[in-house]
C-alpha cells in the first residue's frame, strides 16, 4: 500500500507557510499568541519550526489572524490536514522504533531517494538474513534491542520499492559495504544477489564508489546519509544524516544544497551501473549477463 505525503515532511512545509505569513503581517509570535488567547508563544513556535502536530482548528485560526484569501487558504488547508494525520497513518507503517519511523516517515511519499552508506548496504536493500545479523550486531553497543522487530520493520519500509509507483532509488556503496566483512558466506551471497536482482529494475540505480576514487576533500560525506525529493517542490528536500546515536534531520535550503553537491560528486566518482554489476557479478564468481541491447542505441 502505497503512503501519503509524510506527515513529518507536511508539518515543516505548514511551518514554513505560517512563519512567512505572520512576517508578512509584521506579527511578533507574542502578537499573534494574545490575539489567539494562547497561554505562551511555545505553541506557535513549535507549529512553525514543525516539531508538533498541529491541531487543525488552531491553523484555521491562524489564517483568520492573517487574513489569508480563499484560494491560498485552501491549499494551506490541505497541508495541515496531511500535517495533522497520525495514529491512522502510522499504522500503516507496522512495529517500528524511532529510528526506523523516522526513516519509513520520510520515505513516504518520496519521489527520488538517494542514500550514501561507507560501510553497510542500507535497511531498503538488505535481506532478512544480513539484516538480522547487522542489527544483533549493533545490539551489542546500543543495549536492549527487538532485533526481530527490527528485521520485520525494514521488510516493511521495504514494500516501498515494489509498490507500483515507486520513487527513483540511487544506493551509492563504498566499495567496502559490497565485500564479506566477516560476514557468514551465504548471508553475503545472498545479499549480493539481492542487490543484482533489485539493480534490474528501472526505478533502482547502484553505483560503487571503488577504493581510492574520491569526491573531493572539501565534499567528502563524514557519515552514512539519506537524501528526499518530493514531488510537490514547496515541500521540503530533506537529508537524514546516521550517527551512532541518534540522526540528525536537516531541512535548511543551504544544508541540504551542500548534500546535493555531495551526490553529484559521488555519482562523478563512483562506477556506472554495468561496471558495478560487473563488479558484484565477479565476486560472486559468476560469469556476467549480458546486457540486453537497447533498441534505441545508434548503431
Amino acid at each position: 500500500m502505497a503512503l501519503s505525503a509524510s506527515p513529518v515532511v507536511r508539518r515543516v512545509r505548514l511551518g514554513v507557510e505560517l512563519r512567512r505569513l505572520r512576517r508578512r503581517e509584521s506579527l511578533t509570535l507574542e502578537q499573534v499568541c494574545t490575539r489567539l488567547g494562547w497561554a505562551s508563544t511555545s505553541k506557535l513556535s513549535r507549529i512553525e519550526l514543525g516539531q508538533s502536530r498541529p491541531d487543525l482548528a488552531d491553523v484555521l485560526d491562524l489564517l483568520d489572524v492573517y487574513e489569508v484569501p480563499r484560494h491560498q487558504r485552501e491549499d494551506l488547508i490541505v497541508i495541515a490536514r496531511d500535517a495533522a494525520t497520525g495514529r491512522g497513518w502510522s499504522k500503516t507503517l507496522g512495529e517500528m522504533g524511532e529510528r526506523q519511523r523516522a526513516y519509513a516517515e520520510l520515505e513516504a511519499g518520496a519521489e527520488r531517494i538517494v542514500e550514501y552508506q561507507p560501510v553497510l548496504v542500507p535497511g531498503l536493500l538488505q535481506t532478512p538474513a544480513y539484516a538480522r545479523l547487522r542489527v544483533s550486531a549493533g545490539a551489542s553497543f546500543a543495549g536492549e534491542v527487538d532485533v526481530e522487530a527490527d528485521v520485520r520493520a525494514r521488510a516493511v519500509r521495504q514494500e516501498l520499492l515494489v509498490r507500483p509507483d515507486p520513487p527513483h532509488y540511487t544506493a551509492l556503496l563504498d566499495e567496502r559495504a559490497c565485500e564479506p566483512d566477516g560476514l557468514p558466506a551465504e548471508v553475503w551471497r545472498e545479499q549480493t544477489r539481492r542487490l543484482l536482482a533489485l539493480a534490474e529494475r528501472p526505478h533502482i540505480t547502484l553505483r560503487v564508489v571503488p577504493r581510492g576514487a574520491s569526491p573531493g576533500d572539501d565534499l567528502h560525506p563524514l557519515a552514512p546519509f539519506s537524501y528526499y525529493a518530493y514531488p510537490d517542490p514547496d515541500d521540503p528536500r530533506t537529508v537524514l544524516v546516521e550517527t551512532l546515536t541518534t540522526d540528525l534531520r536537516l531541512v535548511a535550503e543551504a544544508d541540504v544544497a551542500r548534500y546535493e553537491q555531495v551526490i553529484e560528486r559521488l555519482l562523478a566518482a563512483a562506477l556506472p551501473e554495468e561496471a558495478t554489476t560487473e563488479l558484484l557479478t565477479r565476486r560472486l564468481g559468476v560469469a556476467p549477463v549480458p546486457r540486453p541491447r537497447d533498441p534505441h542505441e545508434l548503431e
